[in-house]
């Protein structure tokens, strides 16, 4: 769709939901003759693609009904809970303080899909060492869920805090004593048996893991 096609597909839009030029311009935080200029006068030439989102989840129609192309990128929310809409991206931030600046986003419904409880429990660590070959190697990157902790151990992988370093071991409970295995898939690291599941500093579960094939 052209320009000139995408200010006529909005303008039937906002006439079939009932919305003025006015009220639109005041959802995107414009001036009110905002959408009038742009529909009448093609100023701007084209909207912003954030603002083309905003409007096409404000009606409740498609963003490709006013001009959005398919290809183009769906804006990202800092923070899950953010999110506006399911298809719209969300980034996960970086567990690590070092590597604070660094993080992935994905689908907002697949996300919600990770956590236990809030999406925004859900935070990204990279894999460093070979402790836990082969199932994670060096570089890999998961998604741990903060929320998902002490509270309900149960077997599987972890992040656990030790003496101030993020490390990532797969626990076993003994059903009966409520016990903890540490162990490491590395067989060249020891296990750690019998250990105190309350005196263990659990940071969350692994939920997903990440990897670069070269």
């Amino acid at each position: 769709m052209d320009d000139y096609e995408a200010r006529a597909a909005l303008d039937r839009e906002l006439r079939t939901h009932g919305h003025t030029y006015a009220s639109l311009s005041r959802l995107l935080g414009r001036n009110p003759t905002y959408i009038q200029q742009y529909v009448r006068r093609g100023v701007p030439r084209m909207l912003e693609a954030v603002d083309r989102q905003k409007i096409a989840r404000h009606l409740g129609i498609a963003p490709s009904a006013i001009g959005e192309p398919d290809e183009t990128p769906l804006p990202v929310a800092a923070r899950p809970s953010d999110a506006a809409a399911p298809t719209d991206f969300v980034r996960i931030r970086a567990l690590q303080p070092a590597a604070a600046a660094f993080g992935l986003a994905f689908h907002a419904s697949w996300v919600g899909e990770l956590a236990s409880g809030a999406v925004d429990a859900l935070a990204l660590l990279r894999v460093e060492g070979d402790a836990m070959l082969p199932t994670l190697v060096p570089g890999d990157h998961l998604v741990i869920d903060t929320g998902d902790g002490a509270g309900c151990l149960r077997d599987g992988l972890y992040a656990l805090s030790l003496d101030g370093a993020l490390i990532v071991k797969r626990l076993a409970i003994n059903p009966a004593s409520r016990s903890a295995t540490v162990a490491s898939d590395n067989q060249s690291y020891p296990d750690w048996v019998g250990c105190d599941a309350a005196a263990l500093t659990i940071v969350g579960r692994v939920v997903w893991a990440g990897r670069k094939f070269l």
